[in-house]
């Protein structure tokens, strides 16, 4: 494969350039950045320093991966980004490095980062991940693999979002949003089951049930949260999924939305 960079770009001496990649005019590669066969830099894309993309990324016109991160606490530790295997990032999308807490930002494997998204620092994203337009995520976010995140939704530092979750426009998301359900809105509230999203993902009807089962033992019963995990843990057949439900509530350090 044949590697094509625009005689605009600049690279550093010191980056690694893949084959096959295309870089587009007035790109721009800073030091110790990893380029993965077969990537795109869109023109005016920027990898600012430490980036390591693997096979088949995209990154759109006008992105900036690789920033200094946005912490008062930052003292110039050496962080990194790094970009899962056929992740798109669409135009002007910034993704920052991480500090000295977990020393990198990452982005997992074929997830689509749509325009002007921005992802603080030590962020982590799982994979096949879709996160639309403008949303923005404070540092120390954690978003699990397979979540859907609509448009202009904001996320709160240290919340995580979990595995197959939905999460609607406009939503602030300022608690925990377990896995396998669906949240929207600003104070953001719980609409039930992705049901949609595990049907697509092709989970049982077994499973989907004991998971409504649990559901609405843990976030729509008149039981407290301990009160609700010991019950749904003591009647609740042996499934995975739910046990992930349920241990995700118990793990919460700020609490899950309702």
């Amino acid at each position: 494969m044949t590697t094509v960079v625009h005689p605009t770009a600049l690279i550093s001496p010191d980056a690694q350039v893949g084959d096959g990649v295309r870089i587009g005019a007035y790109a721009i590669v800073g030091e110790q950045c990893v380029i993965g066969d077969g990537c795109v830099l869109a023109p005016r894309a920027t990898l600012e320093r430490n980036v390591t993309l693997g096979r088949s990324v995209a990154v759109g016109i006008g992105s900036i991966l690789g920033g200094d991160p946005q912490d008062l606490k930052f003292d110039g530790e050496e962080t990194d980004v790094e970009i899962g295997e056929g992740t798109v990032i669409r135009e002007y999308a910034t993704i920052n490095r991480g500090t000295a807490q977990s020393r990198r930002t990452t982005v997992g494997r074929h997830c689509l980062i749509m325009s002007y998204v921005h992802l603080a620092h030590d962020c982590h994203v799982g994979d096949h991940v879709i996160i639309g337009n403008g949303s923005q995520f404070a540092g120390h976010v954690t978003i699990q693999d397979r979540a859907t995140i609509s448009g202009l939704v904001a996320a709160h530092q240290f919340t995580r979002i979990g595995r197959y979750s939905f999460v609607g426009g406009l939503s602030r998301v300022a608690r925990d949003v377990p896995p396998f359900v669906r949240a929207a809105g600003n104070p953001i509230k719980l609409y039930g089951l992705n049901s949609v999203g595990l049907q697509r993902n092709g989970f049982p009807a077994d499973t989907v049930r004991e998971l409504k089962r649990a559901y609405r033992l843990l976030f729509r019963s008149e039981l407290n949260v301990s009160q609700a995990l010991e019950t749904a843990g003591a009647e609740s057949e042996p499934i995975a999924e739910v046990q992930e439900l349920i241990e995700f509530v118990k793990a919460s350090p700020r609490g899950v939305s309702f």
